[in-house]
């Protein structure tokens, strides 16, 4: 690397003492490089923050979403749980009828004759 820099600043000084170019032109083809390189820094700068927010919301998006399923599959379970709730009460308020329509004395006692 360093002798490719000592070849680049060798012909630059060439260049600038035989003076075949003008020095503008040299000012304008540094200043072209410099932006250059200076556009390519900040599109890839651009492009990671744009790559950031997308992960961001495809973070909040599946979140989101994991959160639905979650809620759906809760609902699921929690009917299922109300319909074995609502059989058992049902099965207690038939045997509570049952034992109200029932008399508490057996037939042949005294109190009952």
């Amino acid at each position: 690397m360093k002798i490719i820099l000592e070849r680049l600043n060798a012909f630059a000084v060439g260049v600038i003492e035989k003076a075949k170019l003008r020095k503008w032109l040299l000012v304008a083809i540094g200043l072209f490089f410099f932006l250059q390189i200076y556009f390519v820094r900040e599109l890839l700068a651009a492009e990671l923050l744009f790559g950031v927010a997308f992960g961001a919301l495809l973070v909040i998006g599946g979140t989101a979403y994991l959160l639905g399923a979650i809620g759906e599959r809760g609902l699921d379970l929690t009917e299922a749980g109300i319909r074995v709730i609502a059989r058992s009460a049902r099965r207690g308020y038939n045997m509570v009828d049952e034992l109200g329509r029932k008399s508490f004395r057996h037939p042949r006692s005294e109190s009952a004759q």
